[in-house]
């Protein structure tokens, strides 16, 4: 069985909300196609049919998944004006449903929420779990600009441990992203760190041990942090660095962390099987930006035993998401 826990839709409806959105993401029609735009520091270039659920389905018949978490990669709701944001995440999570309605055995959905709006995404945070029956919500690693840490946002983090709801980071165009612009240094390179700083600024600010029942999974092989835990706890433990919010090294907290395997490197998800532990890696994919065929094969041959492979693939999503 294979289970991917990172597979995106665009939805038409969603796409009709981000229309009306005054300041950058903005998205234009361009030749059968929209380009989404971040102010001119990123554009990403966005084809229907390539979202398309027979896409999706043939994507996943062709590297034997069994099911896909869904959700839209970027930009979130959150991102634009508040006016919208509520529509934008009803948009996105109405359309979910609609899909896993009618193939409930093959995708499951993963909730958009305004997280601008405290109290709004507490309500469809609720509705997405109660009502539509999703088993997580998405985590931008920005909020619009503001941190992920910021005190507003932390009723938010509780309500999510409180439904026993996954908070699943994914990157998005950082607020710093004018720096690297250039040479597609942003998705090649930004966003990795950029999700990175996010989850750090979780643990640091202390929110992961106030809410110590929030499980929280991080995109494509725990970005920049598994490599740099070294520096990080000898930072705060030996140095006494940013110690004020946390009783523990922060690679304490990392054990509670889930990693996907979106990084198509055998090398990397080795060394990010290692790091985490076999019950602490997901099989992921970034479907429909990267084929999950390439993941696949990476973890064919991945020097690990077939026990370890099957956590990966399935059982450990299983166990997180609630699947089955």
């Amino acid at each position: 069985m294979r289970i991917d826990c990172q597979s995106h839709v665009f939805p038409k409806e969603y796409i009709d909300v981000l229309a009306q959105n005054p300041v950058p993401p903005n998205i234009h029609r361009d030749a059968g196609s929209y380009l989404i735009t971040y102010g001119g520091i990123q554009s990403f270039r966005l084809f229907p049919e390539v979202y398309s659920v027979q896409q999706k389905l043939s994507a996943m018949e062709e590297s034997k998944i069994d099911i896909s978490l869904i959700s839209t990669n970027i930009p979130g709701p959150c991102m634009l004006v508040s006016e919208l944001s509520v529509a934008g995440a009803k948009a996105i999570n109405n359309f979910i449903a609609e899909l896993t309605q009618k193939h409930p055995d093959r995708l499951v959905g993963l909730a958009s929420i305004p997280w601008n709006l405290p109290e709004e995404a507490i309500r469809e945070m609720t509705r997405a779990k109660v009502e539509l029956g999703f088993c997580g919500a998405m985590l931008y690693s920005h909020i619009n600009g503001r941190p992920v840490d910021d005190p507003d946002f932390e009723p938010i983090y509780a309500h999510a441990a409180t439904l026993d709801m996954p908070i699943v980071l994914h990157p998005t165009v950082p607020t710093w992203g004018e720096k690297i612009m250039e040479y597609s240094m942003i998705p090649m390179m930004g966003f990795q760190v950029d999700t990175s700083f996010a989850l750090l600024r979780l643990i640091l600010s202390g929110i992961l041990e106030r809410n110590p029942s929030l499980r929280v999974v991080i995109p494509h092989a725990g970005g920049v942090l598994p490599y740099m835990m070294g520096r990080i706890d000898h930072q705060t433990e030996v140095l006494g660095r940013a110690r004020d919010n946390i009783t523990q090294p922060v690679s304490m907290y990392m054990k509670n962390i889930y990693l996907d395997t979106v990084s198509p490197s055998r090398q990397a998800l080795e060394y990010a099987c290692e790091f985490s532990g076999p019950n602490r890696l997901l099989f992921g994919s970034d479907h429909p930006w990267v084929f999950p065929k390439i993941f696949v094969d990476i973890i064919n041959k991945m020097k690990i035993s077939d026990l370890d492979k099957e956590k990966i693939y399935y059982q450990n999503a299983k166990s997180l998401f609630g699947i089955g």
